[in-house]
């Protein structure tokens, strides 16, 4: 049983801190499954590069659990989360990881070692990305979205004619152009992996169906879990970190607001043209899955 960080009064939406493989474990031990799980593990890549921010040049740090302790452990690493998720992910369930080079090749490899099937590999083209400052490569300006399912011969949900409709008619391509991160997205503080949550509410559209469970074992911010509480799906966020956690809790407060709850599906890029579609539905009884989950 899992003593949550936070958890909601409606108990539909819940932060963890600790270890993700071991609270995945102890998820596990449960007989809890969910329905769909968004990764945003580590990249690898804080090794003493340089970027840029806003502005100003900055070295690539963004603390010891995105540094490299070498390609066999961070093979290793990526291995055992992705086995424990798979132990908590239900026969239909799919998995999106998002990554770059440094990590996403290890990423492929542990989900074909452990039977996953990929979908597909979605490529995020930023808008807005930071300049090369050695001018030696080309400007990198996209990231990698692996869509993975659990099983190899068991059907996903795959929400395809919203996809088409938000695509203009036509089949939506694995090609994203997505905005920036908002400025009120990172009105409580800012995670320095934090992913736009436009990102997160076209994935939680394509995969997912109201009222199902969504898990982010690498929550950060949680902006995983304000794009389902936006959609009305629950969710459940892991993160080492109180001090993220705590940006989490903070924004989930904020769109628990009516009046900013009505703005952020207008600032939304994929709901603007249709928020009356996914109103929250009516609060429901605390089912006995939850109650197995957080006690």
């Amino acid at each position: 049983m899992i003593t949550p960080f936070f958890k909601s009064a409606d108990s539909r939406w819940a932060l963890g801190c600790g270890d993700c493989i071991e609270l995945m474990s102890e998820i596990a031990k449960s007989g809890f499954m969910f329905d769909c799980a968004f990764a945003d593990p580590p990249y690898f890549l804080s090794n003493g590069g340089i970027s840029v921010q806003s502005g100003h040049q900055v070295c690539v740090d963004k603390g010891e659990w995105d540094k490299s302790r070498g390609d066999e452990a961070d093979a290793a690493f990526t291995h055992d989360w992705l086995a424990a998720l798979r132990t908590i992910l239900k026969p239909s369930g799919t998995v999106w990881i998002s990554g770059t080079h440094h990590n996403i090749f290890k990423v492929a490899n542990a989900l074909s070692e452990l039977g996953y099937k990929i979908l597909n590999v979605i490529t995020w083209q930023k808008t807005n990305p930071p300049p090369n400052l050695s001018c030696r490569y080309f400007t990198f300006s996209t990231e990698f979205v692996i869509w993975a399912r659990r099983e190899v011969k068991v059907p996903h949900y795959f929400n395809y004619d919203l996809m088409r409709e938000l695509a203009g008619g036509q089949q939506m391509r694995d090609v994203w152009a997505l905005p920036a991160i908002g400025k009120w997205e990172k009105t409580f503080g800012k995670h320095p992996t934090q992913k736009p949550i436009s990102l997160l509410v076209r994935i939680m559209l394509a995969s997912t169906r109201k009222n199902e469970w969504v898990l982010d074992p690498f929550a950060g911010s949680c902006t995983t879990g304000i794009a389902a509480r936006l959609l009305d799906r629950r969710f459940f966020g892991i993160d080492q970190s109180k001090d993220f956690l705590a940006i989490g809790k903070q924004r989930f407060q904020e769109v628990e607001t009516p009046d900013f709850r009505t703005r952020a599906f207008r600032l939304v890029a994929d709901l603007r043209n249709m928020p009356e579609r996914f109103c929250a539905c009516e609060e429901e009884e605390v089912g006995y899955e939850e109650k197995v989950f957080f006690g």
